[in-house]
Parts: structure tokens; C-alpha cells; sequence
């Protein structure tokens, strides 16, 4: 299995590099009268889907050459990746689409590292914002605001009540809205793409459900933020969401806070 030190400083600052790099050529493509097509799923993509990923995917096998890369447009179109050897990247570089085609800023730029079915490192950059998440399995946790690397920890919920973050477009809102009915005094935030994660991780939020379908590269970079923060992503049944599973197919999750 390759190995290399995914703490190093070398790699924060290569991973920071190409998420800003992809959104940049992402808020190039949001300023411009988009075409959007449809893939055979019918989820939506644009020229910013796509020219972000080259661009990170490219990045990563220089970087690593030796550990494989997910990326969600590739495997849209075929692509087969090799990941018996238990280390490998997800990339979706851009997560949000549907926010992305509708101005509104909540899209996202997500690479992950996952070994032995583990995230242990993930970024989370908003183009629009130019904030970034950046989590190591180290417990290291950190927010970029306005240039500046900030501490985050998840919370444990207040006295008074918790926020639960839910997706706008997305997801069994029926079974969403039975778990929010049994927490005493909660406040519902809604908001798109993996920001939901990093919402908790930064202690701006204390759960997020999801009954419904996602893929790894929609969670592991905010999976590994949120982690990293303190916070845990779990089965309804408490059992751990593993990755690197057939298709690439996600069960039901609940994203806390701390306990």
C-alpha cells in the first residue's frame, strides 16, 4: 500500500493550491451564461464540473502518483479506478450543481483521503465565499475566513436547543422532519452541498440527517472535516459509514456534533 505523510505541511499547502485553483476556473464558468447538460442519472453538470476536476485530478496524480483517484464526472463516464490497495482520493469538485446553476453561493470543492475505508483528511472550499475547511484525522480542524486559518471544534448541542441542517434539494425530507419532531426546543437550517458537514464541525449546527441517496465523494471530504472537529458520522443504527463500498453508494447517515 503506498504510504506517505498526508499531516505534512508539503501536502496542506499543495491540497489548499488546487482547491483554489478549481475554484477560481469554477467562479470563471458562475459569471457566464453556462450551458448545463444532463448525465445518464439525470443529475445536472456544467463546463465547471468538469474543468475543476482536470484540474484537481491532474493535480493529485502528480502529487501521489501512486494512490488512485475518484473523481465523480470520470466514474460518470466510465471510468474504472483500481482502489484494492485500501488509500485512494474522492474528488467532487463541485458539489452543488444544482446551487451552483442557481446562484446560489453554496457550492462546494470537496478532495478527500481515504484509507481503510476511513477519511482521514478532507478539504472543503466555497468558491463563491472563499472560505475553506481543512481536516486531518490528526484532530487538527481549521476554517480559512478572509485569508486567515482559524481552530474549529463541533459543539455539544446547547441548553436551549440544537440546529439541525437539512438539504434543500435533496433527501427523505419526510424522515427529516420526524427526527426534527422528537428534539425538544431545535432550530432547522436549510443549506446545500457538503457545507451541511462543516456547518457542524465549526459548531454552527449539532446534526445533519440524510435519509436518501449520496455517493462517497459527496461526504468524505466533509465526513473528514467534521471528524476531525470532533463530530461523527453514523448509520441510523450508530453503526460507522465506511467508504469504498460498491458503486460508491452511501446507506442513510446522521452527521452530529459532539456528544
Amino acid at each position: 500500500m503506498p504510504t506517505f505523510n498526508h499531516t505534512s505541511d508539503e501536502i496542506f499547502q499543495n491540497l489548499i493550491r488546487l482547491v483554489d485553483e478549481a475554484s477560481i476556473k469554477i467562479m470563471e464558468i458562475y459569471r457566464t451564461e453556462f450551458s448545463v447538460q444532463s448525465k445518464k442519472d439525470n443529475s445536472p453538470v456544467t463546463a465547471a464540473d468538469q474543468k475543476a476536476e482536470k484540474i484537481i485530478v491532474d493535480g493529485l496524480r502528480k502529487l501521489t502518483p501512486d494512490i488512485p483517484v475518484v473523481a465523480e464526472e470520470e466514474i460518470s463516464r466510465g471510468a474504472e479506478v483500481n482502489i484494492s490497495g485500501n488509500i485512494f482520493w474522492l474528488v467532487d469538485a463541485l458539489d452543488g450543481t444544482r446551487e451552483f446553476i442557481n446562484k446560489r453561493e453554496e457550492f462546494t470543492v470537496n478532495i478527500a483521503l481515504v484509507s481503510e475505508e476511513t477519511p482521514i483528511l478532507g478539504v472543503v472550499g466555497l468558491p463563491a465565499k472563499e472560505d475553506l475547511y481543512y481536516g486531518v484525522n490528526t484532530g487538527r480542524a481549521l476554517v480559512r475566513r478572509n485569508g486567515v486559518f482559524h481552530s474549529i471544534t463541533a459543539r455539544k448541542p446547547p441548553a436551549e436547543g440544537a440546529i439541525m441542517v437539512a438539504s434543500r434539494s435533496h433527501g427523505d425530507k419526510k424522515e427529516v422532519q420526524k427526527l426534527f419532531d422528537i428534539m425538544p426546543n431545535a432550530e432547522l437550517k436549510i443549506a446545500g452541498s457538503s457545507l451541511k458537514f462543516c456547518l457542524v464541525a465549526e459548531g454552527k449546527a449539532d446534526i445533519y440527517p440524510r435519509f436518501g441517496h449520496t455517493r462517497e465523494w459527496d461526504t468524505a471530504a466533509g465526513d473528514a472535516v467534521l471528524r476531525a472537529a470532533g463530530g461523527s458520522v453514523r448509520k441510523p443504527n450508530g453503526s460507522p459509514i465506511i467508504y469504498g463500498k460498491e458503486h460508491f453508494l452511501n446507506d442513510n447517515f446522521i452527521a452530529r456534533g459532539c456528544d
